[in-house]
């Protein structure tokens, strides 16, 4: 299902980061790095609920805007029962939509976000997600003082928050959105999840291009949320061969937010905040720079939980995608 929008912006963003990023290619291009992992917190998880607060604030400040102007806050992270978001929220006097997607959170916020603001119920929504590398390890895996080995194919958990304020002008325009499918790719690996995601990218893609009636080469650049260097590779090779689409333009937010081959980071990052940090960050610069009009940002989630996966079940995904114009 996809929606066209008339009259979305993303007025403004703002992205903050754990270490790792920071010292990652692209850490130039966020607003705020934290050092370590605690932020001056007692533990992970609020160490997380910090970061969120920390983006809203930021926005707001970058934006010159009231938070008390804004209609609702629309947000997500990993966490059970995204208590990280929630407890975020308790520190804004503001409606509040919180959602789950997984990785793909940070585009089902914002397709949400514009579908109101089109329709005219609201006017300024903040869209927000985060993630936090050792929070998610503690939660999904075990602890890192474990040191417990991981699979090559493994991705890192990216740490940080964004947030977008949605609004009827700006630069950057949210042109249209797809509502991905809850695909089932047979995959059970936990520690691939890239192989878990990468067809249903290829779905959400396609049904992008098929609902617009678009090719693919009507994007400057295609993006994907934190496949990583397998998952990237899966999602190139299935695309030829079952839809005859080569991805010559294409790349994967992923991939791009590490240094692979100097930070321990095995397959590349992944993680809620993973997609939005490089999109707000990076690709935003380069849009208004000019180097790209027209973007499909596809981030990728994998339905999982400890529980289900202790039961032996193939892992669900997701994929959520917008279509994002630089305005002159």
């Amino acid at each position: 299902m996809t929606f066209n929008f008339k009259n979305v912006y993303i007025k403004e963003t703002a992205t903050i980061t754990g270490p790792y990023e920071s010292e990652g290619p692209l850490g130039k291009y966020f607003d705020l790095c934290h050092k370590d992992l605690y932020f001056g917190e007692k533990n992970w998880e609020q160490a997380e609920v910090k970061l969120v607060n920390e983006s809203i604030e930021m926005l707001c400040k970058k934006s010159g805007i009231d938070i008390s102007l804004v209609d609702v806050l629309i947000g997500g992270d990993l966490l059970n029962q995204i208590v990280a978001s929630n407890y975020a929220a308790l520190k804004f006097n503001n409606s509040f939509i919180g959602i789950y997607a997984a990785c793909s959170t940070s585009t089902l916020g914002l397709i949400l976000g514009a579908s109101l603001i089109d329709s005219g119920f609201i006017n300024k929504a903040i869209t927000f997600t985060s993630s936090h590398n050792t929070s998610a390890e503690k939660q999904y895996r075990y602890p890192v003082e474990y040191g417990g080995p991981k699979h090559k194919s493994t991705t890192f958990t990216s740490t940080g928050s964004s947030a977008a304020l949605l609004t009827s002008n700006g630069d950057i325009k949210l042109e249209s959105g797809t509502i991905g499918r809850v695909i089932n790719s047979r995959v059970c690996d936990v520690s691939n999840m890239g192989a878990v995601m990468a067809i249903a990218a290829a779905d959400t893609i396609c049904r992008h291009l098929k609902d617009t009636g678009r090719n693919i080469d009507y994007y400057d650049l295609i993006l994907t949320g934190d496949l990583g260097i397998y998952g990237m590779k899966i999602l190139k090779e299935y695309m030829h061969s079952e839809y005859n689409i080569d991805l010559k333009n294409y790349n994967d937010t992923g991939v791009m937010l590490y240094d692979l081959k100097k930070q321990p980071v095995y397959a590349g990052a992944s993680g809620p905040a993973c997609a939005p940090l490089v999109t707000y960050g990076y690709i935003f610069d380069q849009m208004r720079k000019g180097k790209y009009k027209k973007v499909l940002l596809a981030a990728t989630g994998a339905l999982m939980s400890p529980t289900m996966v202790n039961h032996k079940l193939t892992i669900p995904a997701i994929s959520h995608a917008v279509s994002l114009e630089v305005i002159s």
